[in-house]
């Protein structure tokens, strides 16, 4: 196609214009540059997320496995490309690395993942606050951002993104630290918050949530309370459409069954393989239980002795070879004490780190376990203690390296058999990943598998990756993807994805450590083997979502061990299978169920508090029938016809919707991918040679912000090519160049009669000549919107509106001679521009109109809730005077009668003060509307900027 400089400058206009923030075209150079497959419901989330420019946010309630992550990530890619760059992510801790790896593999957004480490590294590297990041985005975990929350209130965040929501459901309780604590903190930023189960058990929940978001939603947690607590009571009266109106600005729920026709969803099969310890695997796990349930141990810290109990029962229930190393240490940690008289817990920390690499994230959600000073004397006796103990440990030691055959391991290998039997029936990759809590068990396992057929089959995938097999495939993965965005240049990341790319192309199993429950895409994998059961419901489900996830086209099949000679493994398992349905089924565990949690730290800790108290198997299946009896109680069915009532809409009206989405999202990116070609082939034509049929092209010599190599346009990626997308820095150099660029006035001649495509529009034009005259208008008021102002002109006065002017851009074209426009078309083209200027602003200001509306009803209904609550404080003071002059009355001793008149007095004197303070009141919440109305006046006022782009004099032949 041959172009001109001002096809080049239309291009740039549109690739960077700011539209409005209910359009889908927001959205469309994020829907351009993620490596995301187009889900209409996702681009809806995200549209809905900020529709109106005074949102303060929004509630994205979708079900499990639609993938609120992409929603989020798209809403966050957006922002980036509007140069809002403050963003922070809040998640559990075992879902950083998961939203670190995200960002990088569909957005190509950098991110730090700010911890105790990391946060003291960048201050030790000078950064005085290190949520003030430049170009990445921040995440923490829930604990993480309430320690620092001092430090999040000097940053002006752009976004805030919380995931798994739920967790801050009972803001509204006294005794919901962390929920309070971020709420304040983080009042003035717009949010995301995200979430399967904003209503679990109480209307209240859904109050608690939306305050987070704004707080002038709804009034105070009273009136909230005398308008809406019984209305599950009352469902014909009206109120569940009141409120279901009033939660419509903020909540936005899509259902499975509503997606079907654009998201498969595939099943999950449970194995289990029962496994009997031999004698001397039973008497290991029988005295170190023993030991780890005495009253005092010298060898843990007294701080964190819940913790480490915890990490150790993980570690023995592994394997022997898991847990032998950590009691020579324990030993070695007891005989230094005697040596030194001096505890050093942080070299156990390093330790137990090293070989169990949950432990700093369980630490971390396990952080408000009560600190004890660790004690730094000890008696005579105390030290005889301490040796005695050290003994023991030394025993423990040699018994498990004394046991060399693990009756787990052995049964593995025909559990790897059935499993592959079983996916080969159903046309699935012969491809297991097996998860176990241990670095030792995975080498032990390795070595296992090795000796039983799969020697040269197998990678390993943990925290560190520095075995000698894990480098080779790194620095071959290096070699083949050098010249292209899949080497990202962060070892990290590039060592995970060269070890992912392996286990899709060459070996049949991953063996890896909790490191690959986070952060990693494995829907090409359809057998999950829990090696080591973890007692966390939720780090079992996002193990299993690994493959079971949006993109496997076969059943997962789950594989689980069983101790028949523990009584507590087999009621866990009962627990996990049966009460929170993890293994089988379509979706899994539901999000009603992992919902009704707030942390699955919970149920972990309340397991491992049964294993450590109790002795004996009647009282460990007492203990587990409570825990059984307690979930019962918060796995609940009984909040569901409310949430439908309250948060789901009409199927039909979400199928037309989501069809128009798909439609739009589809045209827009076609539309922009065609203008990003043309205007690269035409900057770039000195340099690079290029390929139509594929769309991708290559540089010969090198430019700035490109190297050397292949690019490829469009989300269908090829080898050895760098993805060339709106926000690629040599795209946006381009940009950059054409936007600023001022262009004389020529004479440009349009070729329609060769063009392949007909444009019915412009044949009454053919052989016309006459001037076109194109403007960017920037107004601002709520947000900053740039319109396309253009105006053509025929040499017979014929008028040409701003649309067809754009499709003049779809012909080839060849530049004439230098032109000068005379002063009467001039003076003519003016006078029309100024009047489209004019109507664009009058649709700025209508729809800003309504965006006002929506925010003035918004505080109405504020300030109503705010009264309710006065008066309803009055009515109940009006309630107890009416109770007490009745028991006055009825009273047949004078002086009781007299003490209770004297109490209806003191309550009346009460109730006209509170009267006084009602008007009071009232008269705040008036101001306080009033301020806030002032404030989204301000915003109202309208400034505009015109801009010329470009004025030439056309002919069509």
């Amino acid at each position: 196609m041959t172009l001109t400089p001002y096809h080049a400058k239309y291009f740039a206009f549109e690739l960077t214009k700011r539209v409005a923030s209910d359009s889908i075209e927001k959205l469309a150079s994020a829907l351009v540059d993620a490596k995301v497959d187009l889900n209409p419901h996702q681009v809806e989330a995200a549209l809905f997320a900020f529709r109106s420019p005074l949102s303060k946010g929004a509630i994205l309630a979708d079900e499990v496995g639609l993938g609120k992550t992409i929603e989020a990530g798209l809403v966050l890619s957006q922002k980036w490309a509007e140069r809002k760059r403050k963003i922070l992510i809040i998640a559990p801790a075992n879902l950083r690395k998961q939203w670190n790896q995200e960002l990088q593999d569909k957005f190509y957004l950098e991110s730090i993942i700010l911890e105790t480490k990391s946060f003291n590294q960048q201050i030790n590297n000078g950064n005085l606050n290190p949520f003030d990041q430049k170009d990445q985005v921040a995440v923490c975990s829930y604990q993480f951002a309430k320690t620092k929350a001092p430090y999040l209130r000097h940053i002006k965040w752009d976004l805030v993104v919380i995931d798994e929501a739920h967790r801050l459901r009972n803001v509204y309780k006294n005794n919901n630290v962390i929920a309070k604590t971020l709420k304040d903190t983080l009042e003035p930023f717009p949010k995301i918050l995200l979430t399967a189960t904003p209503l679990q058990n109480s209307l209240l929940e859904l109050y608690g949530l939306v305050s987070i978001i704004d707080d002038h939603l709804f009034g105070d947690l009273k009136s909230f309370k005398a308008q809406y607590s019984r209305a599950d009571k009352y469902v014909d009266s009206g109120i569940y459409e009141e409120l279901k109106e009033r939660l419509k600005p903020v909540t936005k729920r899509t259902l499975r069954r509503q997606v079907l026709e654009y998201i498969q969803f595939t099943s999950r099969k449970a194995f289990v393989f029962e496994f009997f310890p031999s004698d001397s695997e039973h008497q290991l796990y029988t005295l170190v239980s023993d030991y780890l349930q005495r009253e005092r141990l010298y060898a843990l810290p007294a701080s964190q002795r819940q913790l480490m109990t915890l990490v150790l029962r993980r570690l023995l229930a592994s394997s022997s070879f898991a847990i032998s190393g950590t009691f020579k240490r324990l030993e070695e940690k007891l005989l230094d004490v005697l040596k030194r008289h001096k505890e050093n817990p942080l070299e156990l920390e390093d330790f137990l780190n090293e070989d169990y690499e949950d432990y700093d994230e369980l630490k971390d959600e396990w952080e408000d376990e009560a600190e004890i000073p660790a004690e730094k004397w000890y008696s005579e006796d105390e030290l005889l203690e301490i040796k005695v103990e050290a003994d023991l440990l030394g025993s423990f030691a040699q018994l498990a390296e004394s046991i060399q055959v693990n009756s787990k391991g052995e049964k593995l290998i025909a559990a790897l058999e059935t499993g592959f039997e079983e996916g080969t029936k159903l046309g699935a990759a012969k491809k297991a990943i097996i998860f176990t809590e241990s670095k030792r068990t995975q080498a032990y396992l390795a070595e296992l598998l090795s000796k039983s057929g799969y020697a040269g089959k197998i990678v390993l995938f943990n925290g560190t990756n520095s075995d000698k097999g894990s480098r080779a495939i790194y620095q071959k993965w290096l070699a083949q993807n050098k010249d292209s965005d899949k080497a990202s240049g962060s070892p990290s990341a590039d060592m995970r994805a060269a070890l992912v790319e392996n286990f899709r192309n060459d070996a049949e199993i991953m063996i890896a450590t909790e490191a690959a429950a986070e952060g990693i895409n494995l829907q090409f994998c359809s057998v999950v083997v829990n090696y080591d059961m973890p007692w966390n419901p939720q780090r079992i489900e996002q193990r299993i979502g690994r493959c079971h996830r949006y993109g496997q086209k076969h059943d997962v099949l789950v594989i689980n061990f069983l101790n028949k000679r523990n009584a507590a493994d087999e009621h866990v398992y009962r627990l996990l299978n049966e009460k929170f349905n993890l293994f089988s089924g379509v979706f899994g565990a539901s999000d009603e169920v992992l919902g009704s949690l707030e942390s699955g730290v919970d149920i972990e800790r309340r397991i491992a508090q049964i294993y450590q108290t109790c002795r004996t198997t009647e009282e460990i299946t007492k203990s587990f029938t409570e825990l059984r009896q307690e979930l019962e109680e918060n796995i609940t069915q009984a909040m569901d016809s409310t949430k439908e009532k309250l948060l789901e809409n009409f199927d039909e009206e979400v199928h037309e919707k989501l069809r128009i989405n798909l439609a739009q999202s589809r045209e827009y990116i076609s539309k922009y991918e065609t203008y990003l070609w043309k205007i690269a082939k035409y900057s770039l034509k000195e340099k690079a040679s290029f390929d139509e049929k594929n769309l991708s092209f290559k540089i010969r010599s090198p430019i700035i912000n490109a190297p050397i190599g292949n690019y490829k346009l469009g989300n269908k990626q090829i080898p050895n090519h760098y993805h060339f997308r709106i926000n690629h820095p040599l795209a946006q150099e381009i940009l950059n160049t054409w936007s600023s660029k001022t262009l004389p006035v020529q004479e440009v001649t349009f070729d329609y009669t060769n063009s392949q495509t007909i444009i019915s529009a412009l044949e009454p034009l053919l052989n016309k000549t006459g001037w076109i005259s194109a403007y960017q208008l920037e107004i601002e008021s709520f947000d900053k919107e740039d319109y396309w102002i253009a105006v053509g002109l025929t040499e017979s006065g014929e008028w040409i509106d701003s649309e067809l002017v754009k499709r003049f851009f779809s012909l080839n074209a060849q530049l004439g001679s230098a032109q000068e426009l005379d002063s009467e078309n001039k003076e003519l083209i003016e006078q029309k521009l100024d009047e489209e200027m004019d109507a664009a602003k009058e649709i700025s200001l209508t729809k800003n109109g309504k965006f006002f509306d929506q925010e003035y009803d918004k505080l109405e209904h504020w300030a109503d809730d705010m009264k309710i609550s006065l008066e309803r404080e009055l009515q109940d003071l009006d309630g107890e005077i009416k109770l007490k002059k009745m028991e006055a009355r009825k009273s047949t001793d004078l002086k009781t009668k007299v003490q209770a008149q004297r109490t209806v007095k003191d309550l009346e004197k009460l109730r006209s003060e509170k009267r006084k303070r009602l008007f009071e009141a009232q008269d705040d919440i008036e101001q306080k509307k009033e301020s806030l109305l002032a404030a989204v006046e301000k915003q109202l006022e309208q400034r505009h900027q015109a801009k010329e782009l470009f004025t030439f004099k056309w002919n069509i032949i």
